[in-house]
């Protein structure tokens, strides 16, 4: 979460907050090595800088000087693991500088039963979020917006309430805060957040928008006049997921003449910024596999790519003149920041990570597509080539797949497949229907179709590689991936022997009993158009779920799943490991203690990786061993 904020001559960076002079290229850190700081913000007068942080003793909101002087906290801030959607701002100063709204929970009113001995649980959305790692049940805390006088430290919470408001910007007369909540009845069941505006001097509220979808991100234009924000369609979406595109939208500040002014571009939409004069919007666009930067007029016309290069920007900042500070995730290195400006080439301004990757070679990705099976699609795969290859020699291909559904892999440097390459292993990437990057149609293509043509997309991309590039050895194949990716993994074991080995990590197995323990429970309403009791989606839902067709599956499996994971619980793989040792297929389940979904510890990852290439090299054949046993694809 690298959100780096601009102000024409320095910039900060999340995790460690850093200042650098752009003429010299220098910059100095806030603290030491073991202090943190995120969510830096410039004061209107570019004095200060308000952050989240730990320096030292000192720990919560604070603001300091540019050079890292004068650090002052302000407030102790308290979070939530509720499961929420992506939040926008969680600081905005007040356009005098004089105040800082920022967001803190405090409980709600279930809160005490729901951590009582006996628990009492009354809440449909009672387990936290993805990322929790070391709790097993939602804290009830809400979250509410709050002031503090910079001068005074006097604190002032203006909303309170069994609701969550966030995503907070403060309008430029400075009399109101824009902020998102969910007014509806059943909010834990129904996914509806809407743009609000609070007064400040008496905290009165009138509500913006009042739609059944969703908004997010809302901004303030310059002038006051006019708001902006990320918004959708349709009426039925997800926290944690959705299959709809997100767009740019712009309504007036009383919520009139609102319109969508991304549907230029058919793809999905990120973050916005404004430009400093207001007549134009910034964001990123998922576009085949990479993250594009965009720059589009309020008034109309055409969209200006401002950066367009194969990989990944990240978080961005405008400054004057539209100088745009950005992160940019390339083929060849990992995340660093860069400067551009008008049309000139961009500046780099760090170089992170020379150290780690001096004398270490890069392996080249390769983009290639294919009709698919019922030639309704033109599918794109990337291809990571193995380091080492000669003119004779054959590499094994580890294909690695995607979660999501609704998300993609492309050109930019992917850790894992590169120490594959290293190892003299190619890996492919397939962006499967239902990706994003390839237009609405494509994302909706997954629709009420899960484990379906998505997986014969997954297997046609390796009939394509392996036809395509002689190199590979089709003896020699293993399959991965992570969350919907090991879900995918699970299925198509079931579906075909034509891999020596696989590597499910945090896969769904039984798409039935995920729905009802997993922590967002209207996953599969959206996915599939109705609930699971409805019609015969839980037939539907049983017949596309690995674990009927365990029967099937010969291919020796290794489990990864992190033990506190409430996006994909536990026991979807605890299922399929049974499973898979009563049909007498060769099994091992490795559960991670105190991770979430995906792992967060780096001994974790780092065993994460050994423990796939070792399970591999087990099961691949010794050269000059293999015989024909695989005859597809």
């Amino acid at each position: 979460n690298q959100d780096e904020f601009f102000n024409y001559d320095v910039f900060a960076l999340e995790l460690a907050i850093r200042m650098m002079d752009l003429t010299t290229q220098k910059s100095i850190r806030f603290g030491g090595d073991k202090d943190r700081g995120g969510g830096a913000v410039w004061s209107p007068d570019g004095r200060w800088i308000a952050f989240f942080g730990r320096l030292g003793d000192k720990h919560g909101l604070m603001i300091a000087k540019p050079d890292g002087s004068e650090v002052t906290v302000l407030a102790s801030p308290e979070g939530t693991n509720s499961p929420l959607p992506g939040i926008g701002n969680e600081v905005t100063w007040a356009p005098d500088g004089k105040q800082v709204a920022y967001i803190s929970s405090t409980p709600d009113s279930r809160a005490a039963e729901a951590s009582g001995d006996p628990m009492v649980i009354t809440r449909y959305l009672y387990k936290p979020d993805a990322g929790e790692g070391m709790t097993r049940f939602n804290d009830n805390q809400r979250l509410h917006i709050c002031v503090v006088d910079v001068a005074t430290k006097q604190t002032r919470q203006l909303t309170k309430g069994d609701t969550d408001e966030h995503s907070i910007d403060w309008s430029p007369d400075g009399k109101e805060l824009l902020y998102l909540t969910n007014p509806e009845p059943n909010q834990d069941e129904f996914f509806n957040y809407d743009v609000f505006a609070l007064k400040v001097a008496d905290n009165s509220v009138r509500r913006i928008t009042a739609t059944e979808f969703n908004e997010y991100d809302p901004l303030w234009s310059p002038d006051g006049k006019r708001i902006l924000f990320r918004g959708t369609r349709r009426g039925l979406t997800d926290r944690e997921t959705t299959m709809e595109d997100t767009h740019m939208w712009i309504m007036n500040a009383d919520g009139s003449d609102r319109r969508e002014i991304g549907h230029v571009i058919d793809d999905r939409q990120g973050s916005p910024r404004w430009a400093p004069d207001g007549n134009s919007v910034y964001f990123t666009v998922q576009e085949r596999g990479s993250n594009t930067l965009v720059r589009l007029p309020i008034s109309g016309g055409k969209p200006e790519y401002v950066v367009r290069e194969p990989g990944l920007v990240g978080s961005f900042s405008v400054g004057k003149d539209g100088v745009v500070a950005y992160s940019y995730l390339g083929p060849r290195d990992l995340n660093e920041l860069y400067l551009k400006s008008g049309t000139g080439a961009p500046r780099k301004l760090t170089d992170l990570n020379a150290q780690v990757l001096a004398g270490k070679q890069i392996a080249e990705v390769q983009s290639f597509t294919f009709v698919s099976n019922d030639n309704q699609y033109e599918v794109e795969a990337f291809l990571t080539k193995p380091l080492g290859m000669t003119a004779t020699s054959k590499h094994p291909l580890i294909v690695n797949i995607h979660g999501g559904p609704h998300g993609q892999n492309g050109p930019a440097f992917n850790f894992k497949n590169q120490v594959y390459a290293a190892h003299g292993w190619a890996t492919l990437n397939v962006n499967y229907r239902g990706s994003t990057g390839y237009g609405q149609k494509f994302a909706d293509a997954v629709f009420g179709d899960q484990d379906g043509n998505e997986g014969q997309d997954v297997l046609y991309g390796v009939s394509a590689a392996v036809r395509r590039n002689p190199w590979i050895d089709r003896e020699r194949m293993g399959i991965e991936g992570v969350s919907y990716g090991g879900q995918l993994t699970d299925w198509l074991i079931t579906q075909t022997n034509e891999f020596k080995a696989a590597v499910p990590i945090a896969g769904i197995a039984n798409l039935v009993s995920y729905n009802y323990m997993t922590y967002y429970n209207q996953y599969e309403e959206m996915e599939f158009g109705e609930f699971l009791h409805q019609g015969n989606l839980m037939d539907v839902a049983w017949e596309r779920s690995a674990l009927k067709h365990v029967a099937a599956a010969h291919t020796p499996t290794m489990l990864m799943h992190g033990e506190n994971d409430n996006d994909v619980p536990i026991a979807e793989a605890e299922q399929f490991f049974i499973a898979l040792r009563d049909v007498g297929t060769e099994a091992i389940f490795v559960r991670y203690p105190r991770e979430g979904h995906g792992l967060a510890e780096t001994g974790h990852n780092i065993d994460s990786i050994e423990r796939s290439i070792a399970w591999y090299e087990k099961h691949f054949p010794k050269p000059g061993e293999e015989g024909i046993t695989n005859v597809q694809p």
